[in-house]
Parts: structure tokens; C-alpha cells; sequence
């Protein structure tokens, strides 16, 4: 089992900077994969980005170039966020996946006022 706790959320004005933090706690050998995801109201979930073990790193099309994942192995994931647009509004949810399973963090908001 993993736990996972997010903080660095809030509200920021377009153009902003915000940076998310995610610790993993729990029983657990690996985590292969870390990182963020998010839900805007009336929308799917989407990937933010995610980070490997080894550093292979995924970015969505829309925060690349504004985005910077990073990760504190094993058990630490940051998002840092610059640029912020109104767009980017939404909860934003730590994610981990190991061998044994896909594991999620409780949430936190981060607002962008137009």
C-alpha cells in the first residue's frame, strides 16, 4: 500500500507560479512511476506528467514548455508551474504506480484568476 499526500496548492493569478509537492508513504519495494494528474470541473481526468525511476518523463501537450515534474527518488514528486493560465484550473492529483498496484493522493486545488 502507498499513501500519498499533496500540498503547494492555492490561488494564483495568470502568469503565476505555483509548485506542488507529493510524498509516498507506505509498505512498498518501487515506485516505478510518479506524478500528476488533473480533473477540472465537468472534465476528465488527465496525465499532467509523470516521471519513470530512471527519469523518463511524459508531459501533456498543454503545460509543456510551462511545466517542470521532477522527482526526489523514491518517494517524493514535484510540479513545478509557471506561466499559469485559467485553463489550468483545476484539483490536481499525485499519482504513483508500482508492481502492485495504482495509487492516488487526495487532491489539491490550485485556482488561476483570470
Amino acid at each position: 500500500q502507498v499513501q500519498l499526500v499533496e500540498s503547494g496548492g492555492g490561488l494564483v493569478q495568470t502568469g503565476g507560479s505555483l509548485r506542488l509537492s507529493c510524498v509516498a508513504s507506505g509498505s512498498f519495494l518501487r515506485i516505478n512511476y510518479m506524478g500528476w494528474y488533473r480533473q477540472a470541473p465537468g472534465k476528465q481526468r488527465e496525465l499532467v506528467a509523470d516521471i519513470s525511476s530512471t527519469g523518463q518523463i511524459n508531459y501533456a501537450d498543454s503545460v509543456k514548455g510551462r511545466f517542470t515534474i521532477s522527482r526526489e527518488i523514491p518517494k517524493k514528486v514535484y510540479l513545478q508551474m509557471n506561466s499559469l493560465q485559467f485553463e489550468d484550473t483545476a484539483v490536481y492529483y499525485c499519482n504513483a504506480r508500482t508492481y502492485g498496484g495504482v495509487y492516488w493522493g487526495r487532491g489539491t486545488q490550485v485556482t488561476v484568476s483570470s
